[in-house]
């Protein structure tokens, strides 16, 4: 019991940690930027002489590319979960559901790579006639396609977790098998299912390589997703791997685009413990 105290309070107090490190170096930028300069600029050149630390090409890159994602991964994973959950056979369940998986555990640079090797050149170049392989497009179907898996896997547990009382009330009813699926089991693990999403949601904000390699780098604020775009995290890794030095406003800047992706994806989660508290049916 001691041991299992202490692994949730080493959580808590890393959690903790990481907010104390992000303000220690936030505050002192706030003090040189305009936090209200800093959220509604349209402008981001920190590293050049004629600075400028506008956050909203980073904000709306992250954003685009995100929801883009999800809109390939929520319909895609949902439908998955359907199938694997209301109309597979044991024996597909049990081989695609470690399949998908494993999908999960590839590397995300290896999806940022296939994005410049396949994606690019063969699907988004030749349809939408991109004039380069560095696109918010590009990098947001990769990231769908990294995130079926986790919407998949989380959707079909919830869908499983649907008592089949209630699934053999609705046949006894006369209703078909699409219609158990649709009307039944997935409106009993709604609650479930959003979660799933948010979650990914929360995960497409945060990952870092796809963006870094795929979407071009550029801080540019526009709606068209077939140029290049930088997102939050891609300006983080840019500079920190760079020779920014340590205490500058530069260095400081990745922190405060730190604490927004905390904050962002804190509320995402805060959404979907408050979504599941709300509409989750229980049942005896």
């Amino acid at each position: 019991m001691a041991f299992l105290f202490l692994c949730a309070v080493l959580s808590v107090v890393t959690t903790a940690g990481i907010v104390v490190v992000l303000l220690a170096e936030a505050i002192p930028f706030f003090t040189h930027v305009n936090i209200f300069d800093f959220l509604t600029g349209t402008e981001w050149r920190p590293l050049f002489a004629n600075k400028s630390f506008g956050a909203l090409p980073l904000l709306s890159a992250t954003a685009m590319i995100a929801l883009m994602a999800m809109a390939v991964a929520f319909p895609i994973g949902l439908l998955t979960s359907i199938y694997l959950s209301e109309y597979a056979p044991s024996w597909i369940r049990e081989t695609v559901k470690p399949a998908l998986e494993v999908l999960a555990g590839i590397p995300t640079v290896v999806y940022g790579f296939f994005v410049i090797s396949f994606i690019a050149p063969t699907i988004v170049r030749p349809i939408f006639h991109s004039e380069t392989i560095f696109t918010a497009l590009g990098a947001s179907l990769a990231m769908g396609i990294m995130l079926i898996p986790m919407v998949a896997s989380l959707s079909e547990d919830a869908m499983r977790a649907v008592p089949n009382g209630l699934r053999e009330g609705a046949y006894a009813l006369g209703a078909n098998r699409f219609q158990v699926s649709v009307k039944v089991v997935v409106p009993a693990a709604l609650s479930g299912i959003v979660a799933a999403g948010l979650l990914a949601l929360a995960r497409a904000i945060g990952e870092t390589m796809i963006v870094t390699i795929a979407a071009g780098g550029i801080p540019n604020l526009s709606g068209n997703p077939l140029e290049p775009m930088q997102a939050m995290t891609a300006y983080i890794m840019e500079v920190a791997s760079g020779d920014t030095a340590r205490g500058t406003v530069e260095y400081q800047s990745i922190f405060a685009i730190g604490m927004l992706l905390f904050i962002f994806t804190l509320g995402l989660n805060l959404i979907a413990r408050w979504f599941i508290g709300k509409f989750r049916e229980e049942y005896e």
